[in-house]
């Protein structure tokens, strides 16, 4: 009987802190709403561990995909199709660079804060990071 209580209990507790996640949906555009070119649309973003990002083609030949080095070690991240929609649930506290590969050189990224980050990372720049994605990166990071 106890055992039953408690399995209960713990499913309870563990489906609540499900419903409290939120789901975010950031669009890939060819052109935002600022008229800067080739960008995701919020560019920065601040989720709680849990929540769920959603990555919508608006405009075709975009894809999202977590970075090497650009999100906190021990993560295995995610990499989205061409023109495909793709959600992933940040469960991990940290900073995490997003990139569309196509246009990744043209400063197609942004930067999702999991919970509360004090500073960027000192491994979050190594690599080639394109000069414009550089500053892009470096103006989002600014929110932080």
């Amino acid at each position: 009987m106890f055992r039953t209580f408690a399995s209960t209990l713990a499913l309870g507790i563990a489906l609540a802190g499900a419903a409290f996640a939120e789901t975010h949906e950031v669009k890939m555009l060819n052109k935002g709403t600022d008229g800067e070119r080739m960008v995701f649309e919020p560019a920065f973003l601040q989720v709680a561990p849990g929540d769920t990002v959603v990555f919508v083609p608006t405009d075709k030949s975009h894809n999202a995909e977590t970075v090497d080095g650009m999100m906190p070690g021990g993560v295995e991240g995610f990499v989205g199709k061409i023109s495909q929609e793709v959600a992933f649930t940040f469960d991990t506290a940290g900073l995490y660079g997003v990139i569309c590969k196509p246009h990744y050189a043209m400063g197609m990224v942004m930067t999702i804060e999991v919970g509360e980050v004090d500073a960027v990372p000192s491994t979050f720049f190594e690599g080639r990071v394109p000069k414009k994605a550089k500053e892009r990166f470096d103006a989002q990071l600014s929110n932080l």
